[in-house]
């Protein structure tokens, strides 16, 4: 029976696809041509960025259960300091995401209206 991939493994694939896009995205690759190129790839960009802050929030809550369970330890420091550490920066990230989100929205609608005027 296949197992699901782990959550590491799937953030890592994420991660890859964005390499991949950058790499893609570079001007002189030729793989982009029109406006609705562009269009489409911060569709796409815009839906990843409004799916992060649920992924967030989740991993804070498996760290204030886990914290509860008093199962976390620390190599220095104690577990609750560097767990404030991570709940704010994750409680950040979901900030950062949800604004990111907007300017790619902003971006998408002014994209909408541009069209292609072959130069040649």
């Amino acid at each position: 029976m296949p197992t699901n991939p782990s959550p590491a493994a799937l953030a890592d694939t994420a991660a890859e696809s964005v390499r991949s896009l950058n790499h893609a995205t570079q001007s002189f690759k030729g793989n982009l041509i029109y406006p609705g190129d562009a269009y489409e790839v911060v569709a796409s960009l815009k839906t990843l960025t409004q799916r992060l802050p649920q992924s967030f929030e989740q991993l804070a809550d498996f760290l204030r259960r886990l914290d509860k369970t008093d199962a976390v330890t620390a190599d220095y420091g104690t577990p609750e300091e560097h767990l404030m550490e991570v709940l704010s920066g994750l409680a950040s990230s979901v900030l950062i995401a949800q604004t990111l989100t907007e300017h790619l929205d902003r971006a998408h609608n002014a994209l909408a209206p541009l069209g292609f005027n072959d130069p040649q």
